[in-house]
């Protein structure tokens, strides 16, 4: 095609594009509206198309996938049908089902009426409600005044709305690894150790096995074991705020103490309310003195393992239904291991007024083979909101030769706070034993002190009587025939975990401080402490700005050894995203002084060098990497210090998903956790959440980190996109259940940039105005003078129909050896 021609034509195409927008665009365009065809300089005015033009609201007749939005607020793409009227116009279709996730009140659900042989529901009668048809984004909106509704919260999406995803398989696991050389001995030691989750979605039901395993190898000695710590099934009841979970279960109370059964749980999830009446997560602190592995571990089963570099180290993504206490190991690089002891609980037990939280629990207890081993129990708990200040609890734990009870009153104290009471009573009959009874008294409390930037986040006091026995201690000593069933008794605990920001001119550069203090004692065994303080500070010297210095000390007695760790750290920026670092280290007896380097210039590869010397001035270097991909993460580091150790290892944790649109890798956020399946219409590469993820060959990427219960925003990085890459629709948005395999699909094209004009079978040109189609109802392109359009995003082979006069009449087909901007001649047969 000469120069000239290809000018002409384009020149054409911007002169009717500009005459259509100045119709549709430069003046309001009201329902019914005709159009004047004289104004368009066409030869043949009759083969004009504007009809669907001359309605602001009309669609044409067909089925279309769409995103849905009911009062601003996001619901799950589907397939929507608007069916043609007797008035030659069309009327949306909204299945039955789309209502009931509208969460209408009774009054305004009894006036939807059902036509079209009851496959389509009409909301016309409810006063106020709205329904648009425009839906060239895609969008179908739907308005309903609030009045109607059942909730008005506007940062909670109800249970109505709530997304139990589709079928699928899943496997998430971390695998750690340590190979270490003692120097004064000469031993090679290494340490493989995994954890993880498989599971299966069904419905609305997911079953899930979690598991562990190690590998030692020392001095020629080799253990190793595997073992599936729990394997049951839940489902969220969403009208109940609860969940159910069948086979083995550990007893998640917060009354009494945990331990694993067999058996069924029915139980209130206040992940299911709205975020002012949900609970915390735990949080653990520490320091290790190299790069280390932390295991988090309850009842010897592992929740939590990662590798951190030397320094101080915060956990802060544990699953907030975790309750009671936690046992956390410090594996260093040379071999050494400390454990300390965080003790978990919730805020003080309050619950809204009028509103009860329950748990109950029926079966059997087991041991670590998985075999049941002591009586048929049933346990429950509650708490009832009373008033707007005053909530009452207690519960039941009934196993004929072990019983107990609980009662308690939580008071919201207003500005002071919140405070809650209770009393435990137990009685248990062992072999040859006379009755043992006794009590256990508790106090909690909590409180944010806006004014001063500090906050209490958790408070508690335990007083246990000598004979008195949790459920997990009189098995303990049932079965394991303990000569002295009340050897180790607690007696007192206390507890605090508390914040406070000490407030600058500038407030970038507060102090921020970080307690935490555990004591526990016992009737017949020494105190058990646990101390904790840190402590950052953000100032400027000289030219340097935001200079950083840190302070963290902690010291833990357990097992009749105590340990000392105290750290000062200061870092100085150089540049973007690098600094330096100067750091002096405690351990007990041992002195080290570390100079580091850190690189954070790539978010996903991150890394570390430091080096320095002990107190007896032997050197010592260390190097630590973490690197982020969409299928998983990877820390690795190093150690070496002279004449003591030589050590390398690493963290990595992955996942992966299938379902029947197909399988990919992913990051792992929590093992057996919610998760979002995204499609990309099997375009690769497509950059998602800032990169973070990434759609694999399949056209396929998996977000881990979704909160359930939450609706949650997921979108491409548009700017990132290639150039033969187009996103049509970039955001996605749902609300999922717990550990559901959510579903969503990005409108994203790859495909040539072509001009074509369109011929009929008779040789004429489809009329101007005319759309062009793809098989998913999206527009594609609008047909100009003499059959010319330009099209985007299209493939090779693609089928794409050319619709008027309301439907569609014809289909044209993409050359597969089409080039970029070649001038086409496409035949439009009859469908």
């Amino acid at each position: 095609m000469s120069d000239y021609s290809m000018t002409s034509l384009m020149t054409r195409k911007k002169t009717q594009t500009i005459v259509i927008l100045s119709f549709l665009c430069g003046h309001p365009v009201f329902a019914d509206t005709e159009f004047n065809t004289d104004v368009l300089d066409i030869g043949d005015r009759s083969k004009v198309d504007l009809s669907r033009f001359s309605d602001a609201n009309y669609v044409m007749p067909g089925t279309y996938l769409l995103d849905i939005k009911f009062n601003q607020k996001p619901l799950p793409q589907r397939s929507i049908q608007y069916l043609p009227t007797a008035d030659k116009k069309s009327k949306v279709c909204l299945p039955p089902d789309l209502i009931e996730k509208m969460a209408l009140k009774e009054s305004a659900a009894k006036k939807v009426t059902l036509w079209h042989d009851s496959q389509c529901a009409d909301i016309s009668a409810i006063e106020g409600a709205t329904i648009s048809d425009r839906i060239g984004g895609g969008v179908l909106a739907i308005t309903i005044p609030q009045a109607w509704m059942k909730y008005s919260d506007p940062d909670w999406t109800p249970p109505e709305q709530w997304d139990d995803g589709i079928p699928g398989l899943l496997l998430d696991y971390s695998v750690s690894g340590q190979v270490g050389k003692q120097s004064h001995n000469g031993n090679t030691s290494q340490n493989f150790s995994s954890y993880g989750t498989v599971g299966a979605n069904l419905g609305s039901w997911r079953l899930r096995g979690d598991y562990q395993s190690n590998f030692n190898q020392q001095a020629g000695e080799r253990t190793h074991n595997f073992d599936w710590n729990q394997i049951y099934a839940y489902r969220a009841l969403p009208m109940q705020a609860a969940k159910l979970t069948v086979g083995e279960v550990f007893l998640n109370s917060n009354v009494f103490d945990s331990y694993r059964f067999t058996g069924i749980n029915l139980a209130s999830d206040e992940r299911m309310l709205p975020p002012s009446l949900q609970g915390y997560a735990p949080e653990v602190r520490g320091i290790a003195k190299s790069n280390a592995k932390v295991t988090v571990l309850q009842e010897g089963r592992t929740l939590y393992q990662t590798t951190v570099p030397a320094g101080p180290f915060v956990i802060q993504d544990l699953n907030s239904s975790v309750r009671g206490r936690l046992e956390v190991r410090v594996e260093e690089q040379d071999g050494s291991i400390s454990t300390f002891q965080v003790d978990t609980a919730t805020i003080p037990y309050l619950t809204r007024p009028g509103y009860v939280r329950y748990n109950i629990a029926l079966g059997r207890p087991s041991n670590y083979n998985h075999n049941l081993q002591g009586p048929f129990f049933s346990a429950s708990d509650f708490s009832w909101g009373m008033s707007n200040a005053w909530s009452l609890y207690g519960g039941a734990l009934l196993a004929g030769d072990y019983n107990a009870w609980a009662l308690g009153l939580g008071r919201d104290l207003s500005i002071f706070g919140a405070m809650s009471v209770d009393m435990t009573q137990s009685f248990a009959r062992l072999p040859d034993e006379p009755t043992a009874t006794g009590m256990s008294f508790k106090v909690n409390y909590a409180k944010r002190f806006d004014d001063y930037n500090s906050q209490i986040t958790f408070a508690g006091y335990r007083f246990s009587q000598r004979k008195f026995m949790s459920m997990a201690q009189y098995l303990q000593t049932r079965y394991n025939n303990y000569e002295d069933q009340y050897s180790g008794r607690e007696k007192e605990l206390y507890t605090i975990t508390a914040s406070k920001t000490f407030m600058a001119q500038d407030s970038v550069k507060a102090i921020t401080a970080y307690l935490t203090y555990s004591h526990q004692t016992y009737w017949d065994a020494s105190a058990q402490n646990r101390y904790g303080l840190s402590a950052s500070k953000m100032f400027s010297i000289a030219d340097f700005n935001n200079v950083t210095a840190s302070l963290a000390a902690f010291r833990t007695t357990y097992h009749g050894k105590t340990d000392d760790s105290v750290m000062l750290n200061f870092t100085v920026p150089i540049g973007d995203r690098r600094r330096i670092g100067y750091s002096l280290q405690t351990n007990n007896s041992d002195v080290t002084q570390v100079a580091s380097y850190n690189d954070y210039t790539d978010p996903n590869n991150t890394w570390q060098l430091s080096s320095g010397f002990n107190q007896d001035g032997k050197p010592l270097a260390r190097g630590y990497y973490t690197h982020n991909a969409s299928f998983g993460s990877l820390n690795a580091n190093a150690s070496y210090q002279q004449d003591n150790y030589s050590s390398v290892g690493g963290t990595f944790r992955s996942g992966i998903t299938a379902t029947r649109y197909g399988i990919a890798a992913h990051q792992n956020s929590s093992n057996g956790g919610t998760r979002l399946m995204l499609d990309t219409g099997g375009i690769a590469g497509v950059p998602i959440n800032n990169g973070r993820a990434y759609s694999n060959g399949l056209g396929l990427a998996v977000i881990s980190d979704i909160t359930s219960y939450y609706n949650t925003d997921t979108r491409i990085d548009v700017n990132k996109l290639a150039d033969d890459v187009e996103a049509t629709r970039s955001v996605v948005q749902g609300t999922l259940t717990e550990g559901a395999i959510g579903y969503r699909r990005f409108e994203v094209v790859k495909g040539s940039k072509l001009l074509a004009v369109i011929k009929l079978a008779d040789g004429t040109e489809p009329p101007f105005g005319a759309a062009v189609l793809n098989e998913n109802g999206r527009e594609m392109a609008v047909v100009s003078d003499e059959g010319s359009v330009y099209l985007t995003g299209v493939q090779p082979e693609e089928k794409l129909d050319v619709a008027w006069e309301g439907q569609r009449q014809c289909r044209i087909t993409i050359p597969g050896t089409a080039k970029p901007l070649d001038l086409l001649l496409l035949p439009c047969s009859k469908l």
